[in-house]
Formats: structure tokens, C-alpha cells, sequence
């Protein structure tokens, strides 16, 4: 008998068609390829030539089919009809959706636009959506980056020019030792996970320093299991080991950072602790060859790092001799941190040690020319071939933005910044602090805003302050409490606006910002305040309109729902004006485009907040005759100028001779032209400009033919920051501009112009005894921030969440796996399931953060394992800090920066008795404004 073997089409056709984009399901932002079927998504795969991700596609990138499928897809325009919180809405057309808006902000512009507060979550249009904010006149704009990584950006700003994430990367072609601190999986995990797989298959060493073994750091060869909130301590131990051995990169301190520039050091002086500088306001050295003092930067000079002078008396002597002084002292010492660190000394020192044998014993070496910012021609390019990344672990502190600059300060100590095998800068960057706006709030009724409302102060002048020096922005943003908040307090906005402190407000307009749940500090206070009544039963913050594309827990604590498309149904612009998506070797930025037409009555946010400009008579987006400027945000991609010659996208202006790069004027199939190339435009650096940024001529050249800069800008690294240090001597009694009398000691404190570490904020304020284990949160590599555990396919991977327990607090609290633990803290109490993990740090407790979901929300059954088993440690976080007992209670915040300080949280663990059957507190379900998915998600595609 013969059988007949069926014929398989071992290579079905996958598409009809392929079209390119960019992905948004991380903050990757790699490119993809979606293909298509009958008009419908059918699967999603990494574009190999796309400069980011190269073709690799993570899970999270693969499951944007169901996120665009998502059954919590917000249909249509809502009004409330129920009370805020209930999830009561009826559908309304965009009409009258915009009728109400401006009903409430048409007022507001003409009286007073500080009424207003717009912020916007993780969108990736900020410079476009802080023009709208400008336009409108309110102070009142910033994104999310005051709740995520302000402190690991503006450290970085005021250092070096430029930080982690999207400012650079490492050399991964040639570094030979990678030590990252406090990186979850989150961001970056394509590019990380490949730069990763990179350096290993060559040798390289990986070193991970984070409380948690997880992700990246259990591929790491060395695992530093860290006590949170004390990583500046431990890198300032070993910048003392590496002083004291003096294995540091003279040459490069004295050419590239102020080390060698000299410091007023006469205590009775004006400038006490400021830069000497010549007539022209330049920083002054001694030059080495002829002993002279000049300006940092004039040609021909070898600045001296033991550079000094003496002026009637006084000796004033370089910031090197200060940095000496100063880390060389004995609390640096591996033994006086060690234990509380976490980290034995002899460990801390074999570190320190090895950092200098790679870096010093192992140099790459390019034998490629370049000329320096003073005129020097160098015949080769030497680099340290160790290279560091970090993120939010050691931003979200109290103490984060002096550890991040601590970080940058050991970088540049061994050379590995801009040199071969260390950090690279990604275009725009590096750019100083002086190549930044400063920050505005000059409000006048019915006129734009005087400025853009974020910045960089360089000094007390610069705050937000009204004339009665109260603050000038709702958040509190550049006062005496944050005086370098960069990114803004968007953590406190809510609980300001409740308070009516500094003032009230009338509307609150959010994007993508789910501050009702895990975007919120104190979620359950911040409930509680969206829905609080004056005396007269009106809501203490009267108007709220919120624009997402899910129906997330904030939409039901809004009055006027503005849905959003899902990335594949818009265009978007990844700007070199905001984020884009370059790489070292290479300016590039990006789009998407809608490859799927919206099903729904959405409209994509850029745009709907164009046509809400119009018709509110916006001057940015209105012409002369009260006509629209921009059809849609795909118009104003086009069209929109910053200023002459520059816009969001560099690919493709149109010059005099056919297209330009970066400069030109406005080209009409612009937008075709990226689509045509895959979505992105990149913009090659020459070789003899690729390393050394900040100082390569070749390099600022070429940064001003793209239009990065009107002039080439050298500057050097800034391992003493006088901006800190104007601060600091304002709260000594100097200047015009002085704080007020309670915040003089902390000012004093942590206003420190050489990095310092000082213990967390809360560590200091809660009883030891009563509350002993730090609490932290991080996301998994299949999830970003808040969507992703509704998308079916990512759900299975992580539907639940449990608290994690060092394999000591299992024992001490006769804990197994799946026991519940109460969990409290000095606001507040969870009690949850646990899970023993022994990669952890031996007195910290972790959790996924984001899992847990409100019941009623994200069209997710009530008892969906995320609403059950599910939580979140935000209820045991408040945005304020425990009461001192002096009436003051201070923003549970970063006092430089007002960062929030998540990562500061200290709590109680007790093993339950009773049994337990949900996760607490348990939340009573809201309406779903989309009903319930299915219990399936199933479709097909294509015939």
C-alpha cells in the first residue's frame, strides 16, 4: 500500500505588501517592517537596514499587532455623564468634543493662561507639544522626564554636555569593559541586548551594579548587588582609589574638562568658589609652557592641572587640587563605605583596580588625524576602552543627580568619554549648557508664552519666581525647593493643583499620562483628589480633558476624552529637534506614518491639538487671516519651521541644487521620500570627526552644516559646576537673590559643586526599626510603562505580579513561595503575594511595576489576574515626604532637580495569617467606557 504525503507550503506568502516604520512599543524606537494583508496588519518583523535596531525585533516590537488590535481601543470623542472615577461617558463627535475644550481654555488665554496645566506623559513630540503650551501662554507644560530620568539628564547636561540613553551610548565596537548601573529592561533593550551580545562574543568583561540580578545584569560576568540609594558612595570610593593610585588621564583632564582652570579661593571675595576669568568672561588657566595665565581655550597652551596663583595674599588654586583634596579625604575610602554600601572594601577596590588596568594597560588606538578646538593637530585618535551606561536605578533617588554627576566624574577621570572604546555622543549631542534655553514664565493674557518653559538655569536669576517670590509654575519648577528641574515636577502637579498651593488652576490637560495609577506617586491620594468637591460640591479641580488611545485607569477621572490613534494609524516625528534616533557615527531621525487607516472616530493627538489650536487662535497655528496654518500634524512635519531653514525632519530640504540635509526650505514629499527610505534618514559623520566631539573641529563643522549649531561650540567637561556652586553661595548670604531662611542648610548641604553623596531623603525621616527594607520597582523586558500587560499576547508572559524577597527575609519571615505579605510604609499599607529571589540585594524587596491594573479598566475581565493578583507599590509612595515636625514637609523629590524619588522607599514586611484571596487595597471597579474584550482574541487575515 503507497501513501499519498500531503503537499505544505513550507513558505507561505506572509504579505501582500510590506510597509516601513518605526515601532512604538519601547522607547527603542526600531524600525519594522509591516506586512499586510487585504489591507489589514498581519505581522510585524525589525527592518535590517534601519540604523538602530539593524533587524532585530524584540517581543514587545512582534506584539504591536495586538496592541493596535487592543479591545480597550478608545472608540470615539467622550463627554462624563457620571460622576469623575465612575467610568460614565457618552461618545460625542470631534465637534462638539473641541466646543468644549475651548468653552474652558478660550477663557482662560484671554484672563489667565496660568490656569491652564498641560502636560503631556511619554510622548515623543515634546518640542511640538511645548509649542502649543508657548503659544497658548501658559507656564504651565513639561513632559514626563520629572518623574523618570531628570536627574541622569540634567547631571549629565551640567558635566559633560550630554548623558545616558538617548544623548549616547558606548563604543561597542571597541570597549573592552562595560559596567552599568541601575538599568532595567525596559529601555534601550534592543540596542543594549545587542551591544551586549557584541562585546561578549569578543571578550569583553560586563559588569552590572543594581540591587536586583536581573535582565542585563544576570548576563553580566560580575554582579554588584548594591544597597539602593548608595551608588554614589561607591563610585566615589573608587574615584579615591583611582586618585590615590593616581591612575587617572592627566592629558586628557588638563585638554578637555576644567580641571585645570583656576578657582577664586579668597573667602571675603564676591566669586568665592567661581571661575577666575580674563575680560572676555573666559575661564582662565595656567599655561604650562610659559606659566602665564589665559583663557582655557586660547591656541598653542598646555593647560596645567597643578596650575595656581597667588593675588594679594590668597592662592588660588585649579578645580584639580580641589578634587584632590576632596575625594582623597578618608570617608571616600573603601572601608568607611563598605558596609554601607553593601560592597566589601576589597571588592571595591579590585573594581577600581580593574577600571584602570583596561583602561590604561588596554587602549585602542586609531591611527586617525583630526585637529583639535585650540589648533592642535593630533595624528591619532587614543580612547579608554571602558565605557558605562545607567538609568533610572540611580536617577530616582533624593541624592540622584549628585550620584549621576559622580558617575560622569569617574568617566572622565579615566578618559572614557568621546575617545575610542568609552561613551559616544549621539547627535545633537554633545552641545553645552549654554547652547540651552533658559526656562520662561512671562505670562501676558492673550500672548504666547516669552519663551520656551523648559531649561537650564545658570544660576539663582534664572528661577520661576513671581515678584512676591512665590512660585510662578503650578509644579513648582526652578524655585529654591528644585532649583535645576529641568524637566519639571509633573509628580506634584496634581497634588499642587488640589492644594491651590502655589495657586489653583481651572483645567488639567493631559497626554498619555496615567496619573490616576502607575503613573502617580501616592495613587490613592491622587484618586481621592481628582474626585474632591469644594464647599459649594464643585470639583476642587474643575475641568479635566485627557487624550489616550486606551482605555486606561485615567480616562475615567476626565471630563473630556480626546482619543488617540495606536502608533500605526499616525504620523509621528522622531525630531532632531526631541528625540531622535541617531547614533554615534551618525545623525538620524525617523517617522511613522499610518499603514492602517483608523477604524474608529480617532484622530491622532498632534493633530487634534493642531485643529484645537485654530480654534482657539493659536499664533502658531493660525495664519494672518484666522486661516490653518497646518492641514493636520503631517502638514506641520512639512512645513513648520523652528527657524529659518530648519524643521522637525534634516532628510531631504530642498536647497539650491536639489535636496539639502538638515538645512534647506520646506519640501513637500518630504514624507514620501522618508517612506520611501524605510522611515529614517541618516546623516553620516566623517571620520576624522567621529570621536572627541565636543573638541574635534572637524566635528563642530560639521555639526553646523547640518544645523545642530549657528557656530562651532567647543567647550570643556564640567567636573566643577559653578552653576551648583552660585546656588549654593545664595544660600550662604550672597547675591541678589536669596532663599528663603528654612531651605538655606539644605541648600548648602546638597548644592555641593564637586559631586557629593548624602543619605536619601526618606532613609533620614522614618524610624529604622519600623521600616528597614528598601522597596523598589522595575519593568520587564516585555513590557514598557503601562500598556503593555493588555496586549494579549505580552499578558501571557507577565499577567501577574509577585514581591520578591531575598532568600534572608524568606527565612526571617518563615515566607514560601506564594505566602501573601502585608507591606506597609510610612503612608501607606499593601498586602500582596512573595516570591524568594537570591540574586537579590540581601534587604531589598522588588516587583514588576505596571502589572497590576484596576479593575474595569484596559477592557480587562474583573477578576483578569492583573486586577487580582496584580499590584502596584505606588500606594505606598507619597509625593511628599514624611512630616519633619516643623510644619515643613518637603516634595518627596530630588532637591537639585525635583526628580521624584521613587526608588527612596523604605517598608515593613509581615507574613500574613488569614488567607488571602486578592491583592489589597482593592480598588472598586470602573465602568469601561469600551466594554469588556472578549475572552478570545482571535482573527484572521487575508483569505
Amino acid at each position: 500500500m503507497t501513501f499519498q504525503q500531503p503537499e505544505l507550503d513550507t513558505s507561505p506568502k506572509v504579505s501582500d505588501e510590506v510597509r516601513k516604520t518605526t515601532c512604538y512599543m519601547c522607547a527603542c524606537r526600531c524600525g519594522i517592517n509591516v506586512h499586510m494583508k487585504d489591507g489589514k496588519v498581519a505581522y510585524i518583523e525589525g527592518n535590517r537596514d534601519h540604523p538602530v535596531n539593524k533587524g532585530v525585533l524584540c517581543a514587545k516590537g512582534s506584539a504591536g499587532i495586538m496592541q493596535h488590535n487592543a479591545p480597550s481601543r478608545l472608540r470615539a470623542p467622550m463627554k462624563r455623564v457620571g460622576p469623575r472615577g465612575s467610568g460614565e461617558f457618552e461618545e460625542i463627535s470631534w465637534d462638539e468634543a473641541f466646543d468644549i475644550a475651548a468653552s474652558h481654555l478660550k477663557p482662560l488665554r484671554e484672563k489667565a493662561p496660568e490656569k491652564l496645566a498641560f502636560f503631556t506623559g511619554r510622548d515623543q513630540s515634546q518640542s511640538f507639544t511645548s509649542l502649543w503650551a508657548q503659544s497658548f501662554g501658559t507656564p504651565n507644560y513639561a513632559a514626563h522626564g520629572g518623574f523618570c530620568s531628570v536627574n541622569m539628564a540634567a547631571a549629565g547636561i551640567y558635566t559633560m554636555g550630554g548623558a545616558f540613553w538617548e544623548f549616547g551610548q558606548p563604543d561597542w565596537e571597541h570597549t573592552k569593559l562595560f559596567m552599568i548601573f541601575g538599568v532595567a529592561e525596559d529601555h534601550d533593550s534592543n540596542p543594549i541586548k545587542a551591544g551586549i551580545g557584541k562585546i561578549k562574543g569578543r571578550g569583553a568583561k560586563v559588569i552590572g551594579v543594581n540591587p536586583i540580578r536581573s535582565g542585563y545584569n544576570a548576563v553580566a560576568d560580575e554582579w554588584v548587588g548594591i544597597t539602593p540609594g548608595t551608588d554614589g558612595l561607591f563610585i566615589l570610593a573608587m574615584v579615591h582609589e583611582l586618585l590615590k593610585a593616581g591612575r587617572i588621564d592627566l592629558d586628557y583632564l588638563a585638554r578637555y574638562t576644567n580641571a585645570p582652570v583656576l578657582l577664586d579661593c579668597d573667602p571675603k571675595s564676591d566669586n568665592f568658589g567661581l571661575f577666575l576669568r580674563d575680560d572676555d568672561g573666559k575661564p582662565q588657566v595656567i599655561d604650562r609652557k610659559t606659566k602665564e595665565l589665559v583663557a582655557f581655550d586660547k591656541p598653542g597652551i598646555m593647560p596645567d592641572l597643578a596650575g595656581h596663583i597667588r593675588r594679594a595674599g590668597v592662592t588660588h588654586h585649579a578645580v584639580m587640587h580641589q578634587m584632590a583634596e576632596k575625594y582623597l579625604d578618608p570617608q571616600y575610602a573603601p572601608e568607611a563605605v563598605a558596609e554601607r554600601c553593601g560592597i566589601p572594601a576589597t571588592r571595591i577596590r579590585a573594581l577600581a583596580a580593574e577600571l584602570a588596568r583596561v583602561a590604561f594597560e588596554e587602549p585602542v588606538v586609531l591611527d586617525r588625524e583630526w585637529t583639535d578646538f585650540r589648533g592642535e593637530t593630533h595624528a591619532q585618535m587614543i580612547g579608554r576602552p571602558v565605557s558605562f551606561h545607567s538609568m533610572r536605578g540611580i536617577s530616582a533617588h533624593s541624592n540622584g543627580f549628585q550620584t549621576c554627576r559622580a558617575l560622569h566624574v569617574l568617566q572622565i577621570l579615566l578618559g572614557a568619554v568621546e575617545t575610542p572604546g568609552g561613551f559616544r555622543f549621539k547627535p545633537p549631542y554633545p552641545k553645552p549648557v549654554e547652547a540651552h534655553p533658559k526656562p520662561h514664565c512671562g505670562v501676558v493674557p492673550g500672548q504666547p508664552l516669552d519663551g520656551p518653559h523648559l531649561g537650564f538655569v545658570r544660576g539663582p536669576e534664572d528661577l520661576m519666581l513671581n515678584k512676591d517670590g512665590s512660585a510662578a509654575r503650578i509644579d513648582k519648577a526652578f524655585t529654591w525647593e528644585n532649583p535645576m528641574s529641568s524637566h519639571g515636577l509633573m509628580h506634584m502637579v496634581i497634588a499642587n493643583a488640589h492644594a491651590g498651593d502655589p495657586y489653583k488652576i481651572d483645567t488639567l490637560f493631559l497626554y498619555m499620562a496615567n496619573m490616576s495609577w502607575n503613573s502617580s506617586m501616592n495613587t490613592s491620594g491622587v484618586m481621592k483628589m481628582l474626585t474632591d468637591k469644594d464647599e459649594n460640591g464643585n470639583y476642587v479641580i474643575p475641568n479635566i480633558i485627557y487624550s489616550d488611545a486606551y482605555s486606561s485607569e485615567m480616562v475615567a477621572y476626565a471630563d473630556l476624552i480626546l482619543p488617540d490613534t495606536t502608533y500605526l494609524e499616525r504620523h509621528d516625528c522622531i525630531s532632531m529637534l526631541d528625540r531622535p534616533i541617531s547614533e554615534p557615527d551618525g545623525a538620524a531621525d525617523a517617522i511613522r506614518w499610518p499603514v492602517v487607516e483608523p477604524d474608529r472616530d480617532v484622530r491622532g493627538f498632534q493633530t487634534a491639538l493642531i485643529q484645537l489650536g485654530v480654534k482657539l487662535g493659536l499664533p502658531a497655528f493660525i495664519n494672518e487671516d484666522g486661516s490653518a496654518k497646518y492641514a493636520d500634524y503631517a502638514d506641520y512635519i512639512t512645513n513648520h519651521e523652528r527657524k529659518p531653514g530648519i524643521g522637525p525632519l534634516t532628510g531631504w530640504r530642498i536647497g539650491e541644487d536639489g535636496f539639502n540635509t538638515g538645512r534647506g526650505a520646506p519640501n513637500d514629499a518630504q514624507l514620501d521620500s522618508y517612506i520611501e527610505n524605510g522611515g529614517f534618514h541618516v546623516h553620516h559623520i566623517p571620520a576624522e570627526a567621529s570621536y572627541f566631539k565636543p573638541w574635534n573641529a572637524a566635528y563642530q563643522d560639521w555639526a553646523v552644516d547640518l544645523g545642530l549649531y549657528d557656530a562651532p561650540t567647543p567647550y570643556i567637561f564640567q567636573l566643577y559646576s559653578e552653576p551648583v556652586r552660585k546656588f549654593q553661595r545664595a544660600a550662604e548670604g550672597h547675591g541678589d537673590h536669596q532663599p528663603p531662611d528654612h531651605l538655606r542648610e539644605r541648600l548648602k548641604k546638597v548644592m555641593q559643586p564637586l559631586p557629593e553623596w548624602y543619605e536619601p531623603f526618606e532613609g533620614t525621616m522614618v524610624d529604622p526599626d519600623r521600616y528597614p527594607v528598601h522597596a523598589l520597582t522595575q519593568r520587564p523586558m516585555a513590557m514598557y510603562h503601562s500598556w503593555g500587560t493588555q496586549n494579549a499576547w505580552l499578558r501571557q508572559l507577565h499577567g501577574r505580579n509577585p514581591l520578591y524577597l531575598p532568600t534572608k527575609l524568606m527565612r526571617e519571615h518563615d515566607l514560601s513561595d506564594g505566602d501573601w505579605a502585608r507591606v506597609s510604609s510610612a503612608h501607606g499599607e499593601i498586602t500582596v503575594p512573595v516570591m524568594e529571589m537570591a540574586a537579590l540585594n540581601e534587604n531589598t524587596v522588588w516587583t514588576w511595576n505596571a502589572i497590576g491594573k484596576r479593575k474595569g479598566a484596559w477592557a480587562l475581565d474583573n477578576d483578569a489576574p492583573e486586577a487580582t493578583k496584580g499590584f502596584l507599590l505606588n500606594h505606598l509612595i507619597n509625593e511628599l515626604l514624611p512630616p519633619r515636625g516643623d510644619g515643613q514637609r518637603w516634595a518627596n523629590s530630588d532637591p537639585i532637580t525635583g526628580q521624584a524619588a521613587w526608588f527612596d522607599l523604605k517598608v515593613r514586611i509581615e507574613k500574613t495569617i488569614a488567607p488571602i484571596e486578592e491583592s489589597r487595597p482593592s480598588v472598586p471597579p470602573q465602568k469601561s467606557p469600551v466594554g469588556q474584550g472578549p475572552k478570545e482574541l482571535r482573527w484572521k487575515v487575508g483569505k
